[in-house]
């Protein structure tokens, strides 16, 4: 599995940098057939606290999944985005079973 990640209108520090792929990785323990993701974090310009965007792209063999979400910090928001691909992939292992 491969990670990419990517900060749009900012420059991320290291440490976001590998809690980010330290938190992607673990997704291999719900899918081993992940091929990439694909991490974008972009601060947005609202006048709201909660203006950090991260984004995941899952990329599987014959498929991919997108999910986003919005939070006050990138570490909340790429653990919520790791959570929702955790249930996303689960439903996608049980769905290629049967």
């Amino acid at each position: 599995m491969t990670i990419d990640f990517q900060s749009i209108n900012y420059q991320a520090d290291l440490k976001l940098i590998t809690f980010t792929k330290k938190r992607i990785t673990k997704l291999e323990q719900f899918y081993d057939r992940i091929v990439s993701v694909e991490v974008f974090t972009k601060v947005e310009n609202t006048s709201d606290r909660s203006n950090k965007r991260v984004e995941l792209k899952v990329k599987v063999p014959g498929d991919h999944f997108m999910i986003k979400k919005m939070c006050r910090s990138f570490e909340e928001a790429v653990d919520l985005t790791a959570a929702s691909a955790e249930r996303i992939l689960k439903k996608y292992k049980e769905k290629i079973r049967s």
